[in-house]
């Protein structure tokens, strides 16, 4: 298996400095924008007024600066100070970034912090090079999985496990419960833990995803014969990716998966990226309120993926991601493989609370329900549960998810 780097306190901070430097830019071209929308469009009652207005210059466009004269040169001496300021920061810290270095201890509350910080800003944190972007790992006790440690005694069957969005291998574990460490005896399998940047688009992890599946089944201690998956949330999608890309890739290893599980999984896309996505659309209209839309294009490409529940590179590439038509290509679930999926309503019978979905996830989606026929994944009932009055997280430790999850692959 690869070495994953070490990591220090110093390159934590140098990515904690890198991020703040960025957001300070980012809020100093946000309130430029406002301020030459307002030069732009307020009427010149006075010749002062007037004159801000000139020097304000024309609407603002992706490669004209939004303001101009001196209130232009203010603005660009901020963002080049900052700059300045984080660049030589940076440089002062860089020496004790190797000299500090440590091995890899687990560190389930930074794992998390930072799980999180991957699934809003990741795809920002890898562009810049910044030390907070996650590689993708496999791993067991939130340590990179080193199959040579395992020793001869190895399982040959693995049960693979994918987090979903802002989360990491850790959240497996809530409320005491960890459905892999739970099963694996029970199945007789060894639990592997996947750990990613869940900013990045759901195809690129999900090619990570098989790489590291192929590369776990050449150097697995013995020879593994059944590989079973069980994704929560984007964890499904990032699955279904990988299992798609792989035989463009010449992978062997869809052939040893025989069961594949979905916990309230995004099939057809989650609502509230999608009403998220109509609010960026409708505060456009305004000019005042436009340059407001900056905050949301923050979001992830991971975050827009869900959507529509994007799985290839063909169904971004070439598109504006904030486009909101559907531009999948159908990716049906492999032949071969025992499929099922579990759904979820934060409400039950004679609760109040939503009958249609988790509070992230709608039944419909989760179960691979769509207008479209191509879209579904027909799944038979018998392949289906809808547990009610359980959350979104809560299926990751729910009683009945695990009873259910041990009688489908047991």
């Amino acid at each position: 298996m690869r070495r994953y780097p070490t990591t220090s306190p110093v390159a934590d901070a140098r990515g904690g400095l890198r991020l703040l430097v960025d957001g300070t830019r980012h809020v100093t071209g946000l309130v430029e924008a406002l301020h030459g929308q307002v030069q732009r469009l307020a009427p010149p009652l006075r010749r002062r007024d007037w004159l801000d207005a000139d020097l304000g210059g024309p609407a603002a466009q992706d490669d004209l600066p939004p303001t101009r004269g001196l209130t232009g040169l203010v603005y660009r001496s901020i963002q080049g100070t900052t700059r300045l300021v984080g660049d030589g920061l940076d440089g002062l810290l860089a020496p004790f970034d190797r000299a500090l270095a440590v091995p890899a201890t687990p560190s389930p509350r930074r794992d998390a912090l930072v799980a999180a910080l991957n699934g809003v800003l990741g795809d920002h944190l890898l562009r810049s090079g910044n030390p907070l972007a996650l590689p993708f790992q496999l791993r067991q006790g939130g340590q990179p999985l080193d199959a040579a440690t395992l020793g001869p005694q190895a399982p040959g069957r693995v049960l693979l496990l994918v987090h979903g969005l802002c989360m990491s291998d850790g959240g497996w574990c809530r409320n005491g419960h960890d459905h892999g460490q739970a099963l694996a005896p029970a199945l007789g399998a060894a639990p592997v833990y996947a750990f990613y940047n869940s900013g990045l688009h759901i195809s690129q992890n999900g090619r990570a995803l098989s790489q590291a599946l192929e590369s776990l089944l050449q150097r697995w201690p013995t020879p593994l014969t059944r590989l079973d998956i069980v994704g929560h949330s984007m964890g499904g999608l990032v699955a279904r990716s990988a299992l798609a890309q792989a035989a463009a890739a010449g992978h062997t290893w869809p052939a040893r998966l025989q069961s594949l599980v979905f916990l309230g999984t995004p099939h057809n896309g989650a609502p509230l990226e999608r009403a998220g996505n109509w609010l960026h659309r409708v505060m456009d209209l305004s000019p005042y309120v436009a340059p407001f839309t900056r905050l949301s294009r923050l979001r992830s490409q991971g975050i827009t993926d869900l959507r529509h529940g994007n799985l290839l590179d063909a169904d971004w590439q070439g598109h504006n991601r904030y486009d909101s038509a559907d531009h999948r290509t159908p990716v049906p679930l492999p032949a071969g493989v025992q499929a099922w999926a579990i759904a979820s309503t934060v409400g039950g019978p004679g609760q109040r609370g939503s009958l249609v979905s988790d509070g992230l996830v709608t039944v419909d989606s989760a179960l691979g329900h769509h207008r479209r026929p191509a879209m579904r994944l027909g799944l038979p009932a018998g392949h289906t549960w809808v547990g009610h009055g359980i959350h979104h997280l809560d299926l990751l430790s729910d009683p009945l998810v695990y009873r259910k999850l041990l009688s489908w692959m047991g």
